[in-house]
């Protein structure tokens, strides 16, 4: 009973800190802070190292599935017919540049003894927060011209690519096994895409239309089955959990039944109105502030790095293709990463590969890139718009 009371105090306080932050993001003056922000902030505040008001023992479940759901509406935004256009070619270009000045960086990070292990700070320095950027660049209409689709492109590969590395190069398993694991993984996911067609039956189909919208929403309850399936099938193998809710999210985008925007819709609402501002807030109360306050040049380090890397791959790689103005918009979109920084510190801490003070570090970049990053690019989209308004790819 007092586990559960204090699992109960801890949901308490996290559901709170998730009620308030659009009314606190909404108080910042100007262009409104992304709420992930707000959340980890007020996940440091309830957590051990401030006010100790929850622990994060208790809601790991929840912020597990909260990943999760962070992860299956990123994966269900990429088109994998994008990759067979010139968006996907660039992405993949540039994510490969990216990862080459990468492991520069950090090899050279490493050798000066700062970090102790260079792969995962490099893997690190390659992401994009492609889940909580979608509804940002939504909102701010950067997703309809020919600009939105070299950022959607990009974005996935990198959350896509940096997940099937962390899988490999840093799982618990050799890495011919790892490969081995990402190969039934990702099976498995394909099997889910086409196991619906090979017991296609008019009997099911007209239960699944008829119920879904009603109390059994029998859409939504398969979409989050095939969500815990595939994060199941990913830890059996020793693989993150992120690579599973990615592919449930490549695999629902496959096989949406029935009303598809009806059920975007509610998947969102289950995911951002529940499960995905608990893994926020988790992750805040789990952020190292001490190390963060000790030693704030390392934060600046690493969002510099964040940005220098990204910024010469798509200066470089996408020169003509976009103009100076987007390729700077560009730059700081792709170089917005959280979610997947939180995953990989969590990953590094476990197999003793990540320093704390280097873990702590990155996530706060993380955090200082969702900040500043996005609004910076709105307002430079803003500008270019007032000076060439009809500007075309």
């Amino acid at each position: 009973m007092i586990e559960l009371a204090r699992g109960i105090d801890s949901l308490l306080a996290v559901a709170i800190v998730a009620a308030l932050a659009p009314f606190v993001a909404a108080l910042v003056p100007g262009k409104r802070i992304p709420q992930v922000v707000v959340l980890i902030t007020g996940g440091v505040l309830i957590g051990p190292q401030v006010l100790g008001l929850a622990e994060t023992a208790t809601i790991d479940l929840f912020s597990n599935v909260g990943l999760g759901f962070v992860f299956l509406l990123a994966g269900y935004e990429l088109d994998p017919t994008m990759f067979r256009e010139r968006s996907g070619r660039l992405a993949l270009a540039s994510w490969f540049v990216t990862l080459t000045l990468a492991l520069v960086a950090a090899g050279l990070l490493a050798a000066t003894g700062l970090v102790r292990a260079f792969v995962p700070v490099a893997l690190g320095l390659t992401t994009t927060a492609l889940g909580i950027l979608v509804p940002f660049l939504r909102d701010n209409d950067m997703l309809r011209d020919g600009l939105g689709r070299y950022l959607i492109a990009a974005g996935a590969i990198g959350e896509l690519l940096p997940i099937a590395a962390i899988a490999v190069f840093l799982g618990t398993s050799s890495r011919f096994v790892a490969l081995l694991s990402l190969a039934a993984v990702a099976g498995v996911a394909v099997l889910f895409v086409v196991l619906p067609r090979l017991l296609r039956s008019r009997r099911l189909a007209a239960v699944m239309a008829a119920n879904e919208h009603s109390a059994s929403q029998t859409t939504l309850r398969w979409s989050v089955v095939l969500l815990l399936a595939l994060l199941a099938f990913a830890a059996r193998f020793g693989l993150d959990i992120v690579l599973g809710a990615f592919l449930a999210g490549l695999v629902l985008r496959q096989w949406s039944p029935g009303d598809v925007p009806r059920l975007e819709a509610k998947l969102d609402a289950v995911g951002y109105g529940v499960f995905i501002p608990v893994f926020f807030v988790s992750a805040g109360m789990g952020l190292d502030i001490r190390s963060i306050v000790e030693e704030p040049l390392r934060v600046f380090a690493f969002l510099a790095l964040l940005l220098l890397v990204r910024g010469v791959s798509v200066m470089v790689v996408y020169r003509r293709a976009l103009t100076a103005s987007q390729r700077a918009q560009m730059t700081l979109i792709t170089a917005t990463t959280l979610p997947l920084l939180v995953a990989l510190t969590h990953v590094g801490l476990d197999n003793g590969t990540m320093t704390s003070e280097n873990a702590a570090a990155l996530v706060g970049a993380g955090v200082a890139s969702v900040l500043l990053f996005p609004t910076g690019a709105v307002l430079l989209r803003a500008r270019a718009r007032s000076a060439t308004p009809a500007t075309r790819l």
